[in-house]
């Protein structure tokens, strides 16, 4: 079976393999973006509203996953719970494989491609079909659909997909059993909470409205498959919604308008952040993946902290704020390693010495003293610094030493 795995370096490290020349489409992007926002003289209430809906949402969202599991059911599907990815593939697998024979169409999401629904399947023998273009006369011979969702109704179980052509009817039509995987976090309340959604949503994305909005609930009698079955997959969001500043990352609907805004992604593309590209990436995989690994730990920090992102998310994610109380989340976990990091150890060390007056005037007639025998350069002349301090010494290098300190300096002048 196929598993996907974070990436093994840092950020930075996979950032230079990856530099990309910023295009037209990027601007082209945000020009028509902002001409939909702008048609519409209430976005900021707009904004507001889907705020405090996905908000409330996320308080009461073991309530709202019951509703949805009892809704679904009465509509002749099935919920299955996945606490992770790799549970998710075996559900998935597991249902394709009692679907019997006949071909398989996907109708790929960000969340199934991440999961490596696709990989999964073939791993066990199922070949699996995009849905379009030319996969689609393979409809005709279809058992199983696979989908992902942009939404879920907790009040009638109904899942909705948005998308370009309408790939989502074609699955609802012939395939004898559909699985749709969703996150947790992608339930609504109710059907009228997709009033301010449906407006936001592809407005932020450049667009007035979504070519297709489709919606499926559950089964029925010959009419589409005979069987639904909804994977809810948690795989890290739970411990998210623990963290009072972080789970605002859970707000997301998947509009990637602060990609097109931001300047790092702009430089870098897609593949130095891994399975969520982005700002929402750098916020949202830190929490579902943990800051144990270097390539998680090094997210946070792959901002500039413009903003940029803060200000179109429709949904209003302080993604800034997330990234910072994140950064403080790594240097924390940092402390407690049992040997610290070299830079780890300077800064203590420098925060013990300027923590006292008598200890950092004693460490500046020091410095001053042997200043004429450290040359300015020296990080980038001694070899060995560079494999202590890592990166921080990469736009870094220690200047030459005044002959006497500022303190000096001003009391001379008095």
């Amino acid at each position: 079976m196929v598993t996907p795995l974070p990436l093994p370096v840092r950020f930075a490290d996979a950032a230079r393999t990856t530099l990309a020349v910023p295009g037209s489409e990027e601007a082209d992007s945000r020009r028509r973006r902002a001409e939909a926002v702008a048609e519409l003289p209430d976005w900021e209430e707009l904004r507001h509203a889907g705020e405090e809906l996905r908000d409330r949402t996320l308080r009461h969202l073991d309530t709202l996953l019951e509703t949805l599991e009892a809704a679904v059911v009465r509509a002749g599907g099935t919920v299955h719970w996945a606490r992770d990815a790799a549970e998710a593939r075996r559900i998935v697998t597991r249902l394709a494989s009692a679907a019997g024979g006949g071909g398989a169409v996907e109708l790929p999401s960000p969340l199934t491609r991440r999961i490596d629904a696709a990989g999964a399947l073939a791993a066990a023998g199922i070949t699996l079909h995009r849905a379009g273009g030319p996969a689609r006369e393979r409809l005709l011979d279809a058992a199983l659909a696979v989908s992902g969702a942009r939404f879920l109704v907790a009040e009638t179980g109904t899942v909705v997909a948005f998308e370009p052509d309408g790939d989502a009817r074609m699955c609802l039509t012939l395939p004898r059993t559909l699985i749709t995987v969703a996150g947790i976090e992608q339930v609504v309340p109710r059907l009228r909470d997709l009033e301010v959604l449906l407006q936001l949503l592809p407005r932020s994305a450049g667009e007035r409205m979504s070519p297709y909005v489709t919606m499926w609930t559950g089964v029925t009698p010959d009419d589409g498959p005979r069987e639904f079955h909804l994977v809810l997959l948690d795989d890290g969001r739970t411990a998210a919604l623990s963290d009072g500043t972080g789970r605002t990352a859970l707000r997301c609907v998947g509009c990637e308008a602060c990609l097109r805004v931001c300047p790092v992604y702009k430089r870098v593309g897609d593949d130095p952040y891994g399975e969520l590209p982005g700002p929402i990436g750098a916020i949202l995989t830190p929490q579902l993946r943990g800051i144990e690994a270097a390539h998680e730990a090094s997210l946070p920090f792959a901002s500039t902290l413009c903003g940029a992102c803060a200000d179109v998310c429709p949904v209003r994610i302080d993604i800034p704020d997330v990234l910072v109380h994140l950064r403080a989340r790594v240097v924390e976990s940092r402390r407690r390693h049992p040997v610290p990091t070299p830079e780890l150890a300077l800064m203590r060390a420098a925060a013990w010495t300027m923590g006292d007056r008598w200890r950092y005037e004693r460490a500046l007639a020091r410095a001053t003293r042997w200043g004429g025998l450290l040359p300015g350069g020296l990080l980038r002349r001694l070899p060995v610094l560079p494999l202590l301090l890592g990166r921080w010494t990469d736009a870094r290098d220690l200047p030459a030493l005044p002959d006497r300190s500022f303190r000096d300096w001003w009391k001379a002048r008095r």
